[in-house]
């Protein structure tokens, strides 16, 4: 298997290992499903 370079397979989730869209900026490296579970522990608020 190669490694993907750029594109949406070339980043995993941290939490839970999904390629597509990962949020990298920050550091974060989460999948938006993981990102909107852990936001509020992370330290993110939700504004309307």
């Amino acid at each position: 298997m190669v490694k993907r370079k750029f594109g949406k397979g070339a980043h995993k989730c941290a939490n839970c290992g999904r390629s597509g869209l990962v949020y990298q900026s920050h550091g974060l490296n989460l999948c938006r499903r993981c990102f909107r579970e852990l936001a509020p522990k992370i330290g993110f608020k939700k504004y309307h």
